[in-house]
């Protein structure tokens, strides 16, 4: 925490929210876009690489469509569910190179390239 003795709360907005509106702050995510889950609740498809990516809500399950969708890179940001799994390509699970601890609130970052997946905490 950056000051712990004068806090200002957060009101009127979801957490995921808050963390959207603060990574597009940054120029490399100027053309973040929101990733809704395709495939029922915390359960999501990748299937464009083209700008980074938010899901829009807790994660069980990002799934990366690399075949269909011609996916080689991507970045999509996240907040794990508490009944995380992890990530798959092309519907088969994969094991990423990275930490996740299942909190539902710690925002990370996880990056495609060369087909392996890196995950890494966003903030401090």
């Amino acid at each position: 925490m950056i000051n712990a003795d004068r806090i200002v709360p957060v009101t009127g907005i979801d957490l995921i929210s808050l963390y959207g509106l603060i990574l597009k702050q940054d120029s490399n995510n100027a053309t973040l876009d929101k990733l809704s889950p395709s495939e029922g609740m915390g359960a999501f498809k990748v299937t464009s690489g083209s700008k980074p990516l938010l899901a829009v809500e807790p994660a069980r399950v990002i799934n990366i469509d690399v075949t269909a969708s011609s996916v080689s890179a991507c970045t999509v940001y996240f907040v794990p569910d508490y009944n995380y799994q992890g990530f798959q390509i092309d519907g088969v699970a994969v094991t990423a190179t990275g930490t996740v601890t299942a909190d539902g609130k710690t925002l990370y970052k996880a990056v495609l390239d060369s087909g392996a997946i890196t995950v890494t905490a966003a903030g401090f």
